[in-house]
């Protein structure tokens, strides 16, 4: 899977967007330490045990280098940044009964504008599998010679 670059000084406006996701009931916020282990539960449910390693870095930073999207106390997706290497993006996901809300766009949004403010011009995203969904939401372009990029060797899950 190919890696994507993103340039952070030219993001798309992103408000109508948030507003789009908030009038769903949903918000969109950085989790605090003490649901760590909600964030976890959630993406062990729905994704995988890889990211949930990524989101106990995204834990480990000051600012959590994490978002989530709820909805009456519930975790509807997650997204983090600079867990897997710096200036990147992911993982991130959204639960199949919350998908066609904007929550993945959202999150995405929130993760890049969090880069831009940490002094980067230009974003990575890692190991991508929707390649469209990146170059229509933000103008990402594949990075030649990026696969396997730094997913080289992965171990696999114990049987």
């Amino acid at each position: 899977m190919i890696d994507m670059l993103v340039r952070l000084y030219d993001l798309p406006d992103s408000k109508g967007l948030y507003e789009r996701v908030q009038e769903s009931g949903v918000i969109l916020r950085r989790p605090g330490a003490y649901e760590k282990h909600l964030v976890e539960d959630f993406v062990r449910e729905h994704f995988s045990p890889k990211w949930v390693s990524e989101v106990q870095v995204a834990f480990s930073r000051q600012p959590l280098s994490c978002f989530i999207a709820t909805r009456e106390g519930k975790v509807l997706g997650f997204a983090c940044y600079e867990t897997t290497a710096k200036a990147y993006f992911g993982p991130t996901g959204v639960a199949e009964e919350a998908r066609g809300l904007g929550l993945g766009k959202a999150l995405l949004f929130k993760c890049l504008e969090a880069l831009r403010e940490n002094g980067y011009a230009y974003g990575f995203i890692g190991g991508v599998g929707p390649r469209e969904f990146y170059e229509k939401a933000v103008g990402a372009v594949e990075v030649p010679g990026s696969d396997p990029g730094i997913y080289i060797d992965i171990l696999p899950e114990p049987s």
